[in-house]
């Protein structure tokens, strides 16, 4: 199964992705993902920000269900367990490195950072340091591209489902 084009992020994306963080977007190329709800999920960041600053992770989860989700799964543990198995499983590493390889192509096409030259994000390609960046990917990629990013999102209940994103920032927003 093939992603959707990503496309570039209107007034509207930029205004709820902003409202997703918390505050102002920066740096972002286009919506790579939606969720189900037809927020977006996953945004493709440029590698240098606005402000000169260079950005490496070029696929930003932004959805509060999604990266809540992945923020219980990295608490209980589940880093360190793929992080072993790259260690011990030479196909597994082998896709991993694929994956990083992936996300560095992916991310030239968008510009040339000399100062993040061969540095992707998520702890790619040696160790898993971030479940959001490896889900982003694979959201933003389609399943098979990252192997660690597919099976942190197999791990997840359909964080859409009970709750649309749209009301978790509702949420966020409501005066307590």
């Amino acid at each position: 199964m093939t992603p959707p084009e990503p496309a570039r992020a209107t007034d509207s994306d930029l205004a709820a992705v902003s409202r997703q963080l918390g505050r102002e977007a920066r740096g972002v190329a286009e919506v790579a993902h939606r969720c189900p709800c037809g927020e977006p999920d996953v945004v493709r960041t440029e590698p240098r920000l606005p402000d000169g600053t260079p950005f490496p992770t070029s696929y930003y989860a932004t959805c509060p269900r999604l990266t809540g989700a992945l923020s219980t799964l990295e608490s209980r543990g589940v880093m360190r367990e793929m992080t072993e198995r790259l260690e011990a499983d030479p196909d597994l590493r082998a896709a991993y490195e694929a994956a990083h390889a992936d996300y560095l192509a992916r991310r030239a096409e968008l510009g040339d950072v000399p100062e993040i030259a061969g540095v992707s994000a998520g702890g790619m390609p040696a160790r898993v340091k971030c479940l959001h960046v490896l889900a982003a990917h694979a959201l933003a990629a389609g399943p098979g591209v990252n192997p660690l990013g597919d099976e942190a999102l197999d791990l997840l209940d359909p964080w859409w489902q009970r709750h649309p994103c749209t009301e978790a920032t509702a949420d966020a927003e409501a005066p307590r």
